[in-house]
């Protein structure tokens, strides 16, 4: 589904040429010294990790790196700070991620030619491939796609992908989100595919949302959204899926703290509205391949 990544294989040949350099501290020991979380992120995607109208870097994979940092300080016994790192292309969120220049990278698909590179925390939400298109189209089934311009984002979906769609359609390029959503609002291309979570969010930060549409209901192409972290680095992932897990277990068990976080941006007034059950019984799901959290005493 995805593209290789041409970065990847040399910043894994540097991996295996100098593995003492790279292992010689984890993550835990690094931030036990420096008392700094490093973070990789996006700042525009919306609504996972973007700058809100305060000028304030927000979003729900913010408000998970923000549970991750609390578990770190209750398990150092000492403060932790969030060292904020841009990285704009998946290129470059890897290998960050890879060469241990940062300690995580959320919000993020997983797939299994990116986990050869990087380990994945538990998923915490789940996405798959949509279509922006405009609100007077007549596109939604896969035989309306046929012979119509998409936009895919270069490097991110894979021409084949489209296939999901399950008609012939003509693929057009694009380097970014928002180049892919102003070939839409100029009429160049009649949609573009993307991640689904994402598009509606994005849609909601157009001039003239109602003027768009997201389509299906539901995704032609299913994937888990996870933390990136580094490999061989058990102790920091473990901390990272328990973070996750309380959270979920939480919203499950009706904590105010954790609904609320969810509720901020997937409950009924929240930015991508998602039914309550569909997010309970997706939580649960991934729960009950791990343990239940225990009450706290």
């Amino acid at each position: 589904m995805y593209k290789r990544l041409p970065l990847i294989a040399l910043s894994l040949m540097a991996a295996l040429a100098f593995p003492g350099q790279i292992l010689a501290e984890t993550v835990v020991e690094r931030v036990a010294r420096t008392g700094v979380l490093t973070v990789s992120t996006r700042v525009n995607l919306v609504p996972f990790a973007y700058v809100d109208d305060e000028d304030k870097l927000t979003g729900y994979s913010i408000e998970v790196i923000e549970l991750i940092r609390e578990t770190l300080e209750e398990e150092l016994g000492k403060d932790v700070k969030i060292k904020v790192v841009v990285d704009d292309t998946l290129d470059e969120r890897i290998v960050s991620v890879l060469n241990r220049e940062v300690d995580i990278a959320c919000d993020t698909t997983f797939t299994w030619q990116r986990d050869k590179f990087v380990d994945f925390s538990l998923a915490y939400g789940v996405s798959g491939i949509k279509v922006l298109v405009n609100e007077n189209s007549n596109l939604s089934s896969p035989d309306s796609f046929k012979d119509k311009r998409i936009a895919i984002v270069e490097n991110i979906l894979r021409p084949d992908a489209i296939k999901v769609i399950e008609s012939q359609v003509t693929v057009v390029t694009v380097d970014s989100i928002e180049a892919g959503i102003k070939a839409l609002e100029d009429g160049e291309v009649d949609g573009f595919a993307f991640d689904g979570t994402i598009l509606e969010g994005m849609r909601q930060t157009l001039d003239e949302p109602d003027d768009y549409k997201v389509i299906p209901e539901q995704a032609y192409f299913r994937h888990g959204i996870a933390c990136m972290v580094p490999q061989q680095d058990s102790t920091f992932l473990n901390l990272v899926n328990l973070s996750i897990a309380k959270m979920m277990d939480g919203y499950i068990n009706g904590d105010p703290r954790y609904t609320e976080i969810v509720n901020r941006y997937f409950g009924e007034d929240g930015i991508v509205p998602i039914e309550p059950q569909r997010i309970k019984d997706f939580f649960e799901m991934i729960i009950i391949t791990r343990e239940q959290v225990p009450p706290e005493e």
